[in-house]
């Protein structure tokens, strides 16, 4: 029997959040077109006959321009030393950048975890040479070979062969959690990332990055859960827009979120939002705290 964790790491929109859903067979993390829809590590677990692998996705690398960035870097950076296998995704569409050389040269390279370079996103490439030339851009990052395998998130193409190269580097083991269990993730957390995520699909701009949810009353019954949540933004300006015309947008935010969450406890969930203003949010330590966006290890 193998079990172990690995670790989803790479920049932006390279398609995490889409892999880990795909190979669990469900949706357990929010997924948009949007940067920084991740914002902390979620685990996810997939338990057969050959094993149990503990996903850990993490947010997008990139260079933090506030506190909250500077949050979502560690938790990438974290993610990585206490895994047994590195999945590094890569943007197949495109060539190795410089975010890319900076996640192999001050995060991959300065750890002995073992490492899958992932090749994300085939679906969207028709040329055959221009694979191998963005993926020989990928292996000269590397002073050694590594495993490669070229995947779609997206259709699951090659998905068993990705976990067949996963079950290969991890070690032998009993498995951690029951065969039921997909995710760590409580419905208070569920409900906030849900709700955020309609968000995110709803608004443009800067508005999806200045945007932090916090649950205030998780009220479970058998027959309904009643949830109030507070949508936090940076100015009065971000409020008029998240609340709409006549609260058109907060109640469309509402709605999906709320139809979302019904689908998951399966049972009537009634959501009450409300906005509010917090000023310069994401540069703040004690607020970003409260929103839960601190990291226990450090």
């Amino acid at each position: 029997m193998k079990c172990g964790f690995v670790t989803i790491i790479g920049r932006p929109n390279v398609g995490k959040s889409t892999l880990l859903n795909q190979v669990l067979g469900q949706k357990i993390v929010i997924t948009t077109d949007k940067a920084q829809t991740t914002r902390k590590r979620i685990k996810g677990i997939l338990t057969d006959d050959n094993g149990q692998i503990i996903f850990v996705d993490t947010p997008g690398v990139h260079r933090p321009l506030n506190k909250l960035g500077e949050f979502l870097l560690d938790e990438a950076k974290v993610a990585v030393p206490d895994a047994d296998l590195v999945l590094f995704l890569v943007d197949g569409t495109e060539p190795a950048g410089k975010g890319d050389k900076w996640i192999v040269e001050n995060i991959l390279k300065k750890s002995e975890i073992p490492v899958i370079l992932v090749m994300n996103k085939l679906d969207k490439i028709k040329n055959i040479q221009r694979v191998e030339e963005n993926l020989m851009s990928y292996k000269t990052l590397f002073e050694e070979n590594i495993p490669i395998v070229r995947i779609s998130a997206k259709t699951g193409r090659n998905k068993d062969t990705l976990l067949s190269n996963i079950l290969k580097k991890l070690p032998e083991g009993e498995k951690l959690y029951p065969d039921d269990v997909v995710t760590e993730e409580s419905m208070r957390s569920v409900a906030e990332e849900i709700i955020r995520e309609k968000i995110l699909i709803n608004t443009q701009d800067e508005i999806p990055h200045s945007v932090a949810i916090k649950i205030e009353k998780y009220e479970e019954t058998d027959e309904i859960d009643r949830i109030y949540a507070t949508i936090f933004c940076e100015t009065k300006s971000q409020k008029g827009i998240l609340i709409g015309k006549g609260g058109n947008l907060l109640k469309t935010v509402g709605t999906q979120a709320r139809l979302e969450l019904e689908e998951i406890a399966d049972k009537k969930v009634f959501l009450g939002l409300e906005v509010k203003v917090e000023k310069d949010w994401r540069k703040k330590d004690k607020v970003l705290k409260d929103f839960g966006y601190y990291n226990p290890e450090n």
